[in-house]
């Protein structure tokens, strides 16, 4: 299918004809521009004399938002203000964003979107996106009929259970789907209007919440067992029958039913879980940049984790992908990559229940090479001083599960130990950036999953780049749709590793910086968007574009928030 017609929706209309009038216009998100109408458009659309006189370009609206913005005194109140102006005025929200990403990313996102999401019974203004609950599951056909727009392409659903390092936060969860998919269109350009967030709001465990008087969401236990199960495969045959053309991001579930849906669905609808697959991505990318400045190749390396939930365990499978691809053979990749859980070392002459975990139990064999007792009393100083590892990666919430022996201990055997805390908010960190730096005498190459400010050691300037997954999703997210692919696997998210590892320019590199800037995500997501078309396409799972072709179609594809005519319906 060719892509201009497939694709000449997928970035928006040029221009809104419509039969509404006056006040509802400016009550209307998507079309109202406040003091931005023409006059013209004031007198064809019944708004003369409802609006002040000036007219104001969107430059000079953008220049006011900030000004609001930026006069709140917490992170919290810029938060709820952004909140505000998207239900507002949907183009002007987005401008400010896409051209102030460094600055609101923190907003909009992590860390203050998991303050959001804990307040957010008290905070909520207005319902954004679909609610899905025991009481309505029976006619979810219906509640997709009727979302706000006809052509949903991209949905990012939450059960609400393990929201960032937080937990369970019940109804709250739905501020990581709005986050998120406010990334995807400022990060990627895809149209809001092919954009949904849902909540999968199946109760909640959090008895804090359920004692709220005034908690919005869903009053009872969460589901459990078969009935939840059934629960989602209700909602995803229904999104296949009214959105067949949509993907799916699972966000934010535990890791007792992210792992069992990704194996699920994977294959029978595109979709993915952000924090399996996206994590790894962004990581193995982080990784492959580092790479660059060690001079090493990926089978060089020895990974030891610290954690062994959805995120370390997709980063594992997926650096095993990449030793695999390198040449490794199943016994060096076995040795390569090692695990702590919370009840100690992984290996397999330990009872471990979790299929996903037993994945990455060392065998006896290792355990011998490397001179390891075989014991869950094994610590983590006592694996880095056997193991060696090149790289040691967190994703615990716990913060200081990264001591000081431990990295101290970790640099008397590598020359640039990369060191990567990846847990968000920068509350739950597994150390700071300065820690790991002080401990390795300015060796480390350090990067975070939450934001932190540059580190001078010793008069160097080091940046710290974020492992945020930003940079990967939206790329993804945009290249899925575009191929129309009928699957996200696992090779695409290697091929946008290394492909945002190739992103990190030279100077940031010389900085430490293993990440790009935040400044580049659109160009970011575009590369990204442009390797998954080529991926689906020699996978035979999507469309067919040459690739002298790719480039254009994605860019026809791509929105950038800007006012457009509206006219009156003749």
């Amino acid at each position: 299918m060719k892509g201009e017609t497939y694709d000449q929706k997928l970035g928006g209309e040029e221009r809104i004809e419509t039969r509404k009038r006056g006040v509802w216009l400016l009550k209307n998100p998507s079309t109202n521009k406040g003091l931005a109408y023409t006059k013209e458009e004031r007198g064809e659309l019944g708004l003369d004399g409802l609006l002040p006189e000036q007219v104001l370009e969107i430059e000079q609206q953008v220049e006011l938002e900030l000004e609001h913005i930026r006069a709140k005194s917490t992170d919290l109140e810029k938060y709820i203000g952004l909140t505000s102006l998207q239900d507002l005025n949907e183009v002007l929200f987005y401008r400010v964003l896409v051209e102030n990403l460094p600055e609101l990313l923190p907003i909009v996102y992590t860390p203050t979107v998991g303050l959001a999401c804990e307040q957010f019974s008290h905070i909520l203004r207005s319902a954004r996106g679909i609610w899905i609950t025991p009481s309505n599951i029976e006619h979810v056909h219906e509640i997709l009929e009727s979302a706000p727009f006809h052509d949903i392409r991209l949905f990012v659903v939450t059960d609400n259970e393990r929201i960032l390092g937080l937990g369970d936060l019940g109804a709250g969860g739905m501020g990581i789907p709005v986050g998120k998919l406010a990334l995807y269109v400022a990060g990627a350009g895809i149209h809001p209007s092919k954009c949904l967030p849902v909540s999968l709001d199946v109760g909640t465990n959090n008895q804090e919440l359920l004692n709220d008087p005034l908690y919005n969401g869903h009053r009872g236990r969460r589901l459990t067992g078969q009935a939840y199960f059934d629960f989602v495969e209700r909602f995803v045959q229904a999104v296949r029958d009214v959105f067949p053309r949509a993907i799916i991001q699972w966000e934010d579930f535990a890791k007792t039913h992210s792992f069992p849906l990704l194996e699920r669905y994977q294959k029978r609808v595109a979709s993915f879980n952000d924090d399996i697959q996206g994590t790894a991505a962004v990581a193995l990318g982080g990784i492959f940049a580092a790479l660059r400045i060690t001079g090493q190749t990926i089978r060089d390396q020895r990974i030891l984790f610290i954690g062994a939930g959805g995120a370390c365990i997709g980063i594992a499978r997926l650096a095993s992908a990449a030793m695999r691809q390198a040449g490794a053979t199943e016994h060096e990749i076995e040795r390569a990559i090692a695990a702590f859980d919370s009840k100690g070392l992984l290996h397999a002459e330990r009872e471990i229940k979790e299929p996903f975990k037993q994945e990455f139990a060392l065998s006896k064999e290792s355990l011998e090479h490397y001179g390891i007792a075989q014991s869950s009393d094994t610590t983590p100083v006592e694996m880095i001083r056997a193991f060696k590892p090149t790289i040691l990666i967190g994703a615990t919430a716990q913060p200081g599960a990264f001591t000081r022996e431990m990295i101290e201990e970790m640099a008397k055997h590598v020359d640039r130990p990369l060191i990567l805390p990846l847990s968000n908010p920068t509350s739950k960190s597994e150390c700071t950036p300065r820690d790991a730096l002080e401990w390795t005498g300015g060796r480390a190459l350090v990067a975070t999953g939450s934001p932190y400010d540059d580190v001078t050691y010793e008069g160097k300037r080091h940046v710290i780049g974020q492992s945020n997954n930003v940079f990967i999703f939206p790329g993804v997210g945009l290249g899925a749709i575009v191929s129309n692919t009928r699957e996200i696997n696992d090779e695409m998210f290697l091929i946008a590793a290394q492909t945002l590892a190739s992103c990190v320019t030279e100077q940031r590199l010389a900085l430490g910086a293993i990440f790009p800037s935040v400044d580049d995500l659109r160009e970011v997501s575009f590369n990204i968007a442009c390797a998954v078309v080529r991926s689906a396409r020699e996978a035979h799972l999507g469309r067919v574009i040459p690739d002298d072709e790719i480039e254009a179609t994605i860019r026809s594809a791509v929105w950038y928030p800007s006012y457009i005519p509206i006219l009156a319906e003749r």
